[in-house]
């Protein structure tokens, strides 16, 4: 129908008989998507890992006497991360089904912890962080990895004809996203809230969902976070700038300016990576939310394309996954991490570049935090697992096309 979107047409290219079955998983080879994924991100952290070094030497050791203190930090969630990854990619994702209920009753559960003053830590003006020992944990990061875990599980237990209902489509899911984008605002996270809608209507979207009911839905949302950006102070400061930074350029547009300053100064090729001046107490957040702007400066405009074209090559990895996924429960996670990472790395990119308003979120992979790192692997993980489980159809004996048996 030209009221559904053009996801339906996935299923039915999945049900050519050539296939495999749900059950069954093609052999990894040096080109399979699984494989490049994996290269792809592995390639993206240890990227994070030497600008986050570059980026915050100067702050670490104005603060705490040791540059490499937040690297340090980061290697150790790296490793943890990629242990997560690692073991997340081996496991058959169709095991996980049903845990996605359970996964967002701990968000929630986190989330209301953050607002109890004596577990919550207040940061920067926002409650976002549980203390842990020594370490902190953002629970609205586990929201987003919650989020697409509980949409699959809900789209891919319906028929796609349900999908036409409202009851079958928004009422499900609207309630699970109002009460959780209402507890992230609440800390407050718009930029997390943001990334929350986007995954949810990206999954209705693919999963089938009229397009009648978006234009309501982007009306609404618009006009949310419209209210939301200017009823706060500091959220309408932001906005403000963004409209025009150089009409206060030592408070409010300080930090918009100083980031184009960084990407404008690195040129074709770059100040050389380490040489950045702008990290020197210039760009606020340099190792955190503004690290692509260290990265434009140290590395140019060059290795600011090839940063793009990793997330672009992740984002196409992510997409024939979804297409080439053995089930419908596959395909809405493969394409629910996808859209989630790549509209992330879009929203962050656009605050850095001055085309987006500052919303205050990390790059993928690539910024200071652990939580988001653990997090993003785990969910690229399952990107992996879905991937490995791709049909792949095999050569008989006589010539012919069969199946293939041989379990990853």
């Amino acid at each position: 129908m030209a009221s559904r979107s053009g996801s339906i047409a996935l299923g039915k290219r999945r049900s050519r008989p050539r296939m495999l079955a749900a059950s069954e998983a093609g052999p990894l080879r040096p080109g399979h998507p699984a494989v490049l994924i994996a290269v792809t991100t592995i390639a993206l952290v240890v990227l994070g890992l030497v600008m986050i070094l570059s980026a915050s030497s100067v702050s670490a050791f104005a603060e705490y006497g040791s540059s490499f203190l937040f690297f340090k930090r980061q290697v150790i969630w790296a490793v943890v991360g990629l242990a997560g990854f690692f073991l997340v990619a081996r496991i058959d994702y169709r095991r996980i089904k049903g845990a996605g209920y359970w996964l967002y009753a701990l968000a929630v559960i986190l989330l209301l912890a953050v607002e109890v003053p004596s577990l919550g830590v207040i940061a920067g003006g926002s409650a976002r962080w549980l203390q842990l020992g020594s370490f902190s944990f953002q629970p609205s990061e586990l929201a987003k990895l919650a989020l697409v875990l509980f949409a699959a599980d809900v789209f891919s237990r319906k028929e796609e004809k349900t999908l036409q209902d409202f009851m079958h489509t928004l009422l499900p899911m609207i309630p699970a996203f109002g009460f959780m984008a209402f507890l992230v605002m609440a800390q407050p996270d718009m930029g997390t809230t943001l990334v929350l809608a986007f995954i949810v209507m990206g999954l209705l979207f693919v999963a089938g969902a009229p397009m009648r009911y978006f234009v309501p839905m982007g009306v609404a949302g618009a006009a949310l976070a419209s209210f939301a950006a200017f009823h706060s102070p500091y959220r309408r400061a932001r906005m403000l700038a963004f409209l025009n930074p150089w009409a206060d350029p030592l408070h409010t547009g300080y930090q918009i300016i100083q980031s184009l300053i960084a990407l404008g100064s690195g040129g074709w090729l770059g100040v050389g990576l380490g040489a950045s001046r702008q990290k020197w107490s210039y760009v606020p957040n340099a190792h955190t939310d503004f690290i692509f702007s260290i990265l434009g400066e140290e590395m140019g405009l060059l290795g600011t394309i090839v940063v793009l074209g990793m997330f672009a090559f992740l984002a196409y990895l992510g997409i024939r996954t979804a297409r080439k996924a053995p089930d419908r429960f596959g395909m809405l996670i493969a394409s629910g991490v996808t859209i989630w990472i790549a509209m992330q790395a879009v929203v962050n990119i656009g605050a850095v570049s001055a085309a987006l308003p500052v919303t205050g979120v990390p790059l993928p992979l690539v910024s200071f935090g652990g939580t988001s790192l653990v997090v993003t692997l785990a969910a690229a993980g399952l990107l992996v697992s879905v991937a490995r489980h791709e049909p792949v159809p095999v050569r008989s004996k006589n010539g012919g096309r069969t199946p293939a048996r041989k379990p990853v």
